[in-house]
């Protein structure tokens, strides 16, 4: 059996650096992905991405900006704490925007299970900008690339350990 991960793009393309999750998975999607692993540019759809989360992915990984307080470009690699961000409080889901708490919960509240979680984050640089335009800052489109490394790393991991517990290894 092979493992399934999903890998999600989220962000906002009207926002600057917000668009880095959509960006790094439009990239993603230009390379071969091994069997299992799919990867997904959900933008702000918050109500698909917890749809697609419930359809028994071993684990998911969120790729999007992250405002951590580190200079912009930084890249993190963070595995949330799940029963921490249940207690969470949230607003109300809104399809015109994501909030990967409020998906989560939305995904709990349906029923689903959430498998291994991961977020690979990016340090923003500009989340807004005065003319509307649309595009990464060069620092965070620098950054793309280290978020991908990271990624197919993470999934390598992944099938390391399925390999460990008898699963098809995914080569990357």
């Amino acid at each position: 059996m092979t493992r399934r991960i999903l890998i999600a793009g989220i962000g906002n393309i009207f926002l600057g650096d917000d668009a880095f999750g959509v960006e790094t998975a439009r990239e993603l999607l230009r390379q071969p992905l091994p069997e299992g692993v799919r990867v997904v540019d959900f933008g702000i759809r918050s109500y698909d991405l917890a749809y697609a989360m419930m359809e028994g992915n071993d684990a998911t990984i969120l790729v999007d900006a992250t405002a951590r307080g580190q200079e912009p470009g930084t890249v993190y690699l963070i595995e949330p704490d799940l029963n921490e961000m249940g207690r969470l409080e949230v607003g109300a889901v809104n399809a015109h925007s994501i909030n990967p708490v409020g998906v989560l919960q939305m995904v709990r509240s349906l029923g689903g299970g959430l498998g291994r979680l991961y977020l690979v984050g990016c340090e923003p640089a500009v989340l807004e900008t005065e003319n509307g335009e649309m595009g990464l800052s060069a620092v965070v489109q620098a950054a793309v690339p280290r978020a991908i490394e990271m990624i197919r790393s993470l999934v390598i991991e992944l099938a390391r350990e399925s390999k460990e517990h008898g699963l098809v290894e995914a080569q990357l």
